[in-house]
């Protein structure tokens, strides 16, 4: 496949061919077709179903009382067949969660769902039972944020992919370095656009970077963390502390500010081969001086306690902090003139595809401990309808007997 496309964009005109060049190197930033490939869900062994029955079985079972069994509510999922019944689904998803069941959905199941979305069109259902993962019970792996993901990047629709980078960091759920590098990826192309960003946008933009930042000891790592615990700090000194770590997994310490600097400082100090963005350089020190241009009166004014008013203070001191150590980088030559969207690039095509490897393997193996569950769960409730069964019968024979 790569080469069909090399050759159908590798034109003899030289003119073109930087043209070309950024084509691929865009192309690498995605996940490639074997990754996103339905071929090994879809083949899963069957079970035919009609959705209607399903349908008409579960209202019946919920009028009686009775608890849905993760089974029936599978395989409801595993028949959805146009974006309508996704739709309809929506129902039936919120119902099971709030049964005496809810912990029973398959992990199998949650999965079915989000390929089912994404195959009917119906990306924007996918992002809403996420986002309301609580009254759906959502809660995706690794491999399947990789997928929705990827789904939003390859549309260009960046600001959606970081809605599910979102959820990630919510879930701290960056164990995967390609979900590591695809979030990076949403993020740093996100914040190449120059949105104009709420508060709470910002506080969810800085842990993620922060978050994820973590996970990676390099250029892009570091510089990523830095812009994180900046606009976290930038959110600490206008809203208080107790807006930062509200519902959301962060310290409750304050002097995030603190922090940043304390990384560039480490930086310069421990990992002397690592250089930080200066595009993210240059964000940082606009924080500061954004906060420095804050009137005294607005910033008291939205004091919660005296532990935020004594990080406001600090402000000073962080400037000209932040300034000896721009100048101790600049001196050490550990500064990249390369934006963060550029570094993440970089990183995204040396190592994105080596990820996909390992990634699949793992996928094939969970899908069939997958199916290994679903027949052992499929083999009890034959063996629980038998006994069922049995138990009317002798229960007739009884009858008829007296």
């Amino acid at each position: 496949m790569a080469a069909s496309i090399l050759q159908r964009c590798l034109f003899p005109v030289q003119t073109l061919s930087k043209c070309v060049n950024y084509r691929l190197s865009v192309r690498r930033c995605l996940l490639s077709s074997a990754y996103t490939d339905t071929a090994l869900w879809e083949q899963r062994q069957k079970d035919p179903q009609d959705l209607g029955q399903l349908a008409s079985l579960m209202d019946r079972t919920y009028e009686r009382k009775f608890p849905v069994s993760s089974l029936v509510i599978g395989r409801f999922i595993d028949t959805l067949s146009s974006r309508e019944e996704v739709d309809q689904a929506e129902y039936y998803l919120y119902k099971f969660r709030h049964s005496p069941n809810c912990w029973y959905l398959r992990d199998w199941s949650v999965h079915s769902w989000f390929r089912q979305c994404l195959k009917h069109g119906a990306r924007d259902k996918a992002l809403y039972t996420l986002k309301n993962k609580v009254q759906f019970g959502m809660f995706p792996d690794d491999f399947t944020f990789n997928l929705l993901i990827d789904s939003f990047i390859k549309d260009s629709d960046f600001k959606g992919a970081c809605s599910v980078v979102e959820e990630v960091m919510l879930q701290e759920a960056f164990e995967r370095l390609s979900t590591q590098i695809l979030s990076l990826h949403a993020l740093s192309k996100y914040l190449a656009t120059k949105p104009e960003l709420s508060w709470q946008e910002e506080r969810i933009m800085g842990a993620s970077l922060m978050l994820v930042g973590l996970k990676q000891e390099n250029s892009v790592g570091f510089s990523a963390r830095l812009l994180g615990l900046a606009l976290i700090g930038k959110v600490e000194l206008s809203r208080g502390i107790h807006a930062v770590f509200h519902q959301i997994p962060l310290m409750w310490t304050s002097g995030y500010l603190g922090r940043a600097l304390a990384l560039i400082d480490t930086v310069c100090c421990d990992f002397t081969h690592v250089k930080l963005s200066q595009e993210v350089l240059d964000s940082v020190e606009k924080i500061l001086q954004d906060l420095s241009e804050i009137p005294d009166g607005q910033i008291s004014a939205n004091d919660s306690d005296e532990e935020d008013h004594l990080e406001r203070l600090k402000l000073p001191e962080y400037m000209k902090r932040f300034k000896e150590l721009k100048d101790r980088l600049v001196a050490q030559d550990q500064t990249d003139p390369r934006s963060l969207d550029s570094l993440v690039s970089d990183l995204t095509r040396d190592t994105l595809a080596a990820c996909e490897e390992s990634d699949l393997a793992q996928y094939r193996q969970t899908v069939c401990d997958w199916e290994a569950e679903r027949h052992q769960l499929i083999q009890r409730e034959r063996e629980t309808k038998e006994k069922r069964q049995e138990e009317r019968l002798n229960k007739q024979r009884v009858g008829a007997a007296q």
